[in-house]
This record gives C-alpha cells, structure tokens and sequence, in this order.
C-alpha cells in the first residue's frame, strides 16, 4: 500500500495487486494524537503517563498475525497546550502540513476538544478520545464523528442521582472549582438533580479561603455536599472539617497545608467517592491476548521502569490503539474487497469514502478489553462506575452502579455512617404555620361577625317599608354588609397555609386574598363615603333651594372606585403577580431524637415589585381615606333632622381610618411570627367590620324595635298623616326624605292656613243668611239646615280621622252660631231654640216667643 498526498490536500489511495517481493515493506497508517504534553493541573503530565500504555499496545500488536502485519500505525503528537487558539493552530498546521491523517486519536481539554470535534465532518476524520469525559460532548448531533473510550461524567452524575434517591437525601449543596470541566460537570448534574425533584439549596464557587464556604453552608444547613474540584484543591477543604475525597497517597503532600495526617484522615473518614472503572475486574483474556491483570502488571513495571506515575486513563488508551487497529482493518479489507472486482485492478477512493467506512467501522466496533467491554452507543461507552468509602484510613468498595441497566448495587453491610442510621440531608424541615387554636378561634369570631351581618341584612330586608329605613340609603346599606362580608372572609383565607395546600393552590390562594381584602374594603369605604357625601351636599345647600340626589349619582361614585381598585390589582396580576416563597429560619432545637434540631420554614406570597405595588394601592386608598374623613369634619354640626344618621356614619368613617392605618402598616413589618401577624390582620379586619356593622345598624334596629309602625309617629300625631306626592321613591333617601318631610309639612301647614280663611269666610255669609226679617224664620231655618247638611258633606269629602285638622274646623264652625244666637234672648232676639241649625223640635219661633 502506497500513501501519497496530492497538491489539492485530497487523499488518494493507491491500492496495488500483491506482489511478493514487496512483502518485507510495512506501509504507514498516520493517526494524529493531540494532548497536552506540558504538566496539566491536577494531572500532571498526562501523555508521559499513557505513553506505555501506548506502546504495549502496539507491541502486543505487532505479535499478532491480523491482517495489519504489512501496516503499522504512526502517531503523530502534536501538542494541544489545554489552549484554543494554540490547540486549533496546531491542528490546523497538522492538516495542511502533514500527511493525510486516517483518524484523531487523544483530546483532554473540553475548550480544545469540543471546538476540534465540531469541524470533523468538514474534514472528513474521526476523533477517539480517551481521557475526554465532558458531558458537553455527549450530544451527537453536534459532534457526530466524536467517539470516546472513557465513561463520561454525565454517567457518573447519574450514580450520584442513584445514591441521593436511595439514602432519600433530597437537599444537596455543591462546591465546584472555578475550572470550565467542572462547571460543564455542574450544569450537567444541575439538570439531571431537577429532573429527579432533588433540591440544591446552594452552589458554590471553590474560593481562596474555604472557611467561607465552610461557613455558607453551616448557615444554610447543608449536609450532603458534592465537591467538583481536583485533588489539589482537596486538602483546603478537608482541612475545614468536610467529608471530601482526598487520594491516600497524597495525604503527606498536604501537610504543608497546616494540618496533620490524623486531621486529613479524620475529616477524610466516611466520604463516598463515584469513579469510572479503570481495569476490569474480569480474570477472562482480551483481545490482545491479556487479562486485565496481567496487563497491569506489565504497565506497572513500565512506568517504574521510566520514572513515572500512574494514570486512571492508561487501560483506555491501550484499548483505544486496539480499536483503532480494528476500524482501520476493516476499512483495508472493504477496499480489498472493492478492488477484488475492479476490472482496472486499481484505483483511487476519495477522502469522503475513507472517512465514511472509518466512521461505519467505529459503530460496529465490539471486543472485551482490559478495561471491559468495547462496544459503542451513540459515540458513548457506559461503564460500570465504582463506589468507595474511605473507612479506617482506606479507601473500600461499597457498591458498583451498572450504567447500561441503569441499576445501583450497594453493599449496606460494609458502608458505615456516624451514626446507627444514615446521615439525614439536612435538620426535619417543619412549616411554621399559624396553630390550630388560633385559627380556630379567629375563625368562630369571623363567623360570628359574618352572621351578625347577615342577621342585619335580613332585618333591612323586613323592615323595608318602615320610615327609618326609607328614610336611610338603602342600596348603600347592603353594599356594606357586602363589603364586611369579603372582607371577613380573608381571615379564613389568610390562615391557609401550605402544609394544607399544594404550591399551584397556594400560588391562587395569594391573589384570592389580596382580591378580597381590596375590594371588600372598597365597598364598605366607598358606601360610608356616599353617605358622607350626601350629606355634605345638604349641609353646602342649606341655604339654597333643596334638591334631591339621585342614587344613580352614587352608584356611579361607587362604581368609579371600584373600577380603580379592579384596574390596579388586574394590573398586579399581569406585571408582576404573587408567588408562593419559602424564608428559611435557623434551626431551633427540639427534645428527643438523635438529630435535636429542627429547621423551620415559613410561606407567605411575595412578588418582585411587592413594596412598589403596596405603595400604589396603599396611596390609592389613603387618598379616598382622606378625603372621607375631610367630609366627615365639615359635616360634624350637621343637624339635618332629629333621626338622620350623619353622626354615625362620621364614626364609621373615623373608626375605619384608624384600622385600615394599623393593618396596612402591619403589610411593612416582618413576617416572623405566623401566630402574631395572623391575630395582628384578623383583629384589625374584625374590629373594622364589627364596628361598621354595629355604627350603621343598631341605631336602627333600636328606633324600629321602639316604633314599630311604619309612618313617624311625630309627624302623625303632630300633623296628621301627610299625602304622598307622585314623586318617584328612588329620588329620596335618608337625609332628603328628613328635609322633605318638613317642606311637605310647611306646605300642608300654609294649605290648612288658606283652608281655615275659607272657612271663616264661609261661617261670616252664614251668619248673614242666618239674621232674616221677621215672618221668615221657618224657611230660614229650612235653608241653614239645608246649607248645613251641604257644609257637612263638603267637609266630610275631606279627611276621614277624627283627629284631623278639617274636623276640628268643623266641630267649630257649628258651634259658632249656636253660641251667637244664643245670646239673642238677653238683648231681646231670638232664643237659642230658634237659632239652632238643627230644626228637631218643629215649633215655630214666634209662638216660643209668646210664650217667653
């Protein structure tokens, strides 16, 4: 087999008939291998340590009869420098200066390896890393001609999740080196922790003094930590007390960190360490013709030989020449194959055939290996993952997790914990919720308060008609039982907590309540502010000609101020809308148990913008306060009538100041104290609606209770019952049906007024037509009486009561002339007999006066 590389950099392979003389020549297969050659942090020099690893491989090669007897494969190193720009620099000058390459062998560094591997496509090469564990490499859409020997760390994160689940630790921590492999390291495990409802209460960034770290995760009661970092930045954190893997070997190196042996072993004791398998643990021989054994004997002997120390990655690179031998002794024998029924017996295959029998190859590559079985799956090679704990200063196999079955094995015999159980993840976490007997307490007073209002509304309901509710704003009145009532009822909200609810209940829960106590503050406010309104403008038109309110005026005060309200909270909702949050408290000790302390945790419904938001709606409602209790000073003399309510709807507005000023304040304080910041809100909406209901109603319920019938009993018996006018009732309420009652009555007193003029006119005529000349007194008494029985008619068309004004006149317009006839006989006129309207006795004036 010739190689040759022609001026267009396209590799041509010239593949000739067999001819035995040139069967003493070994023709050249070049792999590009791209590590790091200078010392790696936390590595050391990673290529010394591989290299007879390497090289055993290609001996043990070379002593087999394959069908590579006539080949050998050239490694070209180049050197990666852990650097983009120098890494890409050296590849680049590899391609174009260097012979055609079959295939990339090698790659550590995530930030040179990733941007390598995304370009393989375009050169038509595959890449077999060995020590690459990165979990950004895993995806194969982005990197489908990346292969890796090694078990990546994805894998081992997904032992992690395994243990977590099974010890049931639900609350981690993680401490991760500021180094790009073990952030990628942390995103991944991040990912899969959510993914399995595992918590990570804090992630932190290794810094240069662990006590720091040390501290923030005291504080936040963090037991179970994951550590991310190399072994050199190990012997800080040990130091601090913390249960994280340090290498037994390295234990002395770290003395000069300030600590002794003893204290590294003793913060060493216990700590579980996850690894990818290094050799296999099966006594059976490989392809190469060794056992896993046996070949770490030899590799062993090497680097003594050399001077050198060991790496976890050796086994893998070994088997990584072997399945590169493999890939390219495929590839040979498919040309071989082609070039069988080739009528030229010879030919030329393009670098993209190469490249696309080179990558068909790797997908069916399968053999046993020192470090187990070679098989890949998606570019991927699961591994079995190797659990230790350290335990008596060594480190001892407790479990093995089976990545491929996905099953977790332990050995509960052998692990040891501190204690007789396993280490809990953190205190018993416990909701600091409100106590049952408060709640309940609180409630039975909600009720209490809701039923009194109820009680209240169906005694308006009954007593409808009665003149001291007519007279009373009536729609405004159950506006108010409405209000008290939504806004009682956020006390049974507000003592709802969590451990009754699920977070998305919890979440609706917190907008229901804000909805509640907001609007049901806005209608009771807002109806004692039309009430103070009205009277206002009867107090500001005193003087002038009275008129009368349309309700339809205050509904629609009523409506505006709710329309706002609506607005704002909507607004609320939208923008920035309330959560449920969880604010962790410093654990408190408990008696009994082996874990004495308990961690308690409060909710409570929180936004971003909570403060802007309260200020919005608090200065909204403050202002309407304002300006209520402005009305409410300039109409303190108001004295409209005897029985309106403007004193107590003064009250009201005052009393409901003062509590809304106490329970907004209570919105600014800490929520530290479930119990007193419950009884704080509940008392303050209690007393505000228990007072309103009492202010507006019992002066009421009082008056009817004492006048039970439903017309004013002064107005009935001071001036008889007044006429309704064809006036519509939905013009009058409280304060103008008052003030229209007295104009009706000054009305009926100047009509009784004009009455009694007529009458008094009336009885002047009669006296007249009473006084006839002499030889007439029969008919003038037929025609008095016939006038009188007109008159009595007339004035019986009138009123009805016996008591009223008309029949009073009346009585007094027949006496009148009696008494004046009467007194005829002493000056020489007629008797009273004769002068009487009533004509019963029949006997003619004149023989009455013969007689006399």
């Amino acid at each position: 087999m010739g190689v040759r590389v022609n001026l267009g950099q396209r590799m041509v392979l010239t593949w000739l008939l067999f001819v035995p003389a040139l069967s003493h020549v070994r023709h050249s297969l070049p792999v590009l291998w791209i590590m790091p050659l200078t010392n790696n942090p936390g590595q050391g020099n990673l290529t010394a340590s591989v290299l007879p690893a390497v090289e055993l491989a290609l001996d043990d090669l070379s002593r087999q009869e394959t069908n590579l007897r006539h080949y050998e494969i050239n490694f070209n190193v180049i050197d990666s420098e852990c650097d983009t720009a120098k890494g890409l620099k050296a590849f680049f000058d590899a391609i174009c200066f260097g012979p055609k390459y079959l295939m990339i062998f090698g790659g550590v560094c995530p930030s040179v390896t990733s941007v390598i591997a995304k370009s393989l496509l375009g050169w038509n090469l595959v890449q077999l890393s060995f020590a690459a564990t990165t979990p950004v490499l895993d995806d194969e859409k982005q990197y489908p001609n990346f292969f890796r020997m090694v078990t990546t760390d994805h894998v081992v994160n997904q032992a992690v999740v395994k243990i977590l689940q099974d010890y049931q630790w639900n609350r981690v921590g993680t401490l991760t080196q500021d180094v790009q492999r073990f952030s990628e390291i942390r995103s991944d495990l991040s990912t899969q922790l959510k993914k399995a409802d595992l918590v990570v209460s804090i992630s932190e960034s290794l810094s240069a003094d662990p006590c720091v770290n040390v501290n923030t995760f005291r504080d936040m009661d963090v037991r179970i930590i994951i550590g991310l970092f190399d072994e050199h930045s190990a012997s800080k954190e040990v130091s601090m007390d913390s249960p994280w893997w340090v290498p037994r070997e390295l234990v002395e190196e770290f003395n000069a960190s300030n600590c002794t042996s003893d204290h590294l072993l003793m913060a060493m004791e216990g700590y579980i360490t996850l690894d990818f398998t290094h050799l296999s643990n099966s006594r059976k021989q490989g392809i190469s013709g060794r056992t896993p054994q046996e070949y770490d004997v030899t590799y062993k002997r090497k680097l003594l030989e050399n001077g050198l120390v060991a790496s976890k990655f050796h086994g893998f690179a070994y088997d990584g020449v072997w399945v590169i031998a493999k890939v390219l002794t495929r590839v040979i024998e498919s040309i071989r194959q082609r070039e069988r029924y080739d009528i030229y017996r010879n030919f030329t295959v393009s670098d993209e055939v190469i490249g696309q029998m080179v990558l068909d190859s790797m997908k069916k590559t399968k053999f046993e290996g020192v470090t187990g079985p070679v098989i890949f799956r998606h570019g991927e090679r699961k591994g079995p993952i190797r659990l230790r704990q350290f335990q008596d200063g060594r480190e001892v196999k407790i479990g093995e997790y089976m990545a491929r079955a996905g099953v977790l094995k332990l050995h509960d015999n052998i692990i040891q914990f501190q204690g007789a159980e396993p280490d809990k993840d953190t205190h018993p976490s416990q909701g600091w919720d409100v106590s049952t007997q408060v709640y309940i307490i609180l409630s039975v007073i909600t009720c209490l308060v809701i039923l009194t209002a109820l009680s209240f509304l169906i005694f308006l309901i009954k007593h409808r008609n009665h003149w001291v509710i007519r007279k009373s704003t009536q729609f405004a009145d159950y506006l108010i039982i409405l209000g008290t009532v939504l806004a009682c009822s956020f006390v049974f909200l507000y003592g709802l907590d969590g451990s009754l609810l699920s977070d998305e209940v919890f979440e609706t829960l917190c907008t229901i309540r804000a909805w509640t106590l907001s609007v049901g503050y806005n209608i009771t406010f807002g109806s004692l502010f039309v009430k103070t309104k009205r009277i206002w403008r009867i107090v500001k038109n005193k003087e002038k000609k009275r008129k009368n309110i349309n309700n339809d005026h205050l509904w629609i005060i009523i409506g505006g101020l709710l329309l706002v309200d609506f607005g704002l909270l909507l607004l609320w909702q939208i923008i920035d809308p309330l959560k449920r949050t969880l604010k962790q408290f410093p654990s408190v000790a408990v008696p009994g148990g082996e874990d004495t302390n308990v961690r308690l945790f409060l909710e409570h419904c929180e936004s971003t913008n909570l403060t802007i938001w309260l200020s919005i709606l608090y200065g909204y409602k403050g202002f309407l306060t304002l300006l209520g209790c402005c009305l409410a000073l300039r109409t303190r003399h108001a004295q409209v009538c005897d029985d309106c309510e403007s004193k107590y709807t003064r009250l009201s507005v005052y009393n409901l100041t003062v509590v809304s000023i106490a329970g907004a304040s209570a919105g600014f304080l800490p929520q530290n104290n479930p119990d007193v910041q419950m009884c704080f809100m509940a008392l303050a909406v209690i007393w505000g609606c228990s007072c309103t209901l009492c202010l507006a109603f019992v002066p009421k319920v009082l008056k009817i209770r004492a006048n039970p019938t439903e017309v004013n009993p002064s107005i009935w018996y001071q001036h008889g019952p007044i006429k309704e006018h064809s006036e519509s009732p939905r013009s009058y309420s409280s304060l103008d049906q008052c003030s229209g009652s007295f104009e009706s009555l000054c009305n009926e007193n100047q009509r009784l007024q004009r009455r009694i003029t007529e009458i008094s006119d009336q009885l002047e005529l009669l006296e007249k037509d009473l006084t006839p000349p002499s030889g007439q007194g029969h008919e003038v008494k037929r025609t008095a009486h016939m006038r009188s029985e007109d008159e009595s008619r007339t004035n019986r068309k009138l009123l009805d009561d016996i008591n009223s004004l008309e029949h009073v006149q009346r009585r007094l317009s027949v006496r009148l002339p009696i008494l004046h006839h009467a007194y005829i006989p002493a000056t020489g006129g007629m008797s009273a007999s004769c002068s009487s309207l009533q004509n019963s006795a029949h006997v003619p004036c004149a023989q009455q006066k013969q007689k006399t």
